[in-house]
């Protein structure tokens, strides 16, 4: 796939989750990942996370690994294992996906830095699939997530996510 069509696909799926959660600023729908010149708001990078969680529904590790710059560290949450390149984010979603995630926010913390930059930390949990038995289960965790916007894409940058310590 290349950059464009990434871009464009990426602009689409935005502005769909946007407009679906009725997110407007200043009267008007918000405009895909470059979302103008100015800050982001907090809804706007709140649909980041639901970018991504979406992402994980088209069960394709290639389109994950896509959200996150070609330098990200993912610091994984069922993985001891430091991600710190393309293949190696590819590698852990290969795994992750097998087990049909479905992630949802519990608690969440948006820090707007500037123009380019954001933070999202907080708690979530995943409904976990096991593939064999069909079995479900959650995993509670802790997040952040760094973006930054390259090229006119928001991407993320630093994904930490580790399980919750007390279950």
């Amino acid at each position: 796939m290349t950059r464009r069509s990434l871009s464009k696909r990426v602009a689409i799926v935005t502005t769909t989750a946007v407009l679906a959660v009725g997110t407007v600023a200043a009267g008007a729908a918000v405009a895909g990942p470059g979302w103008g010149a100015g800050k982001p708001s907090k809804n706007q990078v709140a649909g980041l996370f639901d970018q991504w969680n979406r992402t994980l529904q088209t069960g394709d590790p290639e389109k994950v690994a896509d959200l996150y710059a070609s330098d990200a560290v993912l610091l994984p949450t069922v993985s001891n294992q430091v991600r710190a390149d393309h293949a190696a984010i590819v590698d852990y979603f290969e795994h992750f996906l097998a087990n049909k995630p479905v992630g949802k926010k519990i608690e969440t913390h948006i820090n707007v830095l500037d123009n380019n930059s954001v933070i999202d930390a907080g708690t979530y949990q995943f409904t976990l699939t096991d593939p064999e038995t069909g079995e479900k289960s959650v995993v509670k965790a802790r997040y952040t997530y760094a973006y930054e916007k390259r090229g006119g894409e928001w991407l993320i940058v630093n994904h930490h996510s580790s399980k919750m310590p007390e279950g």
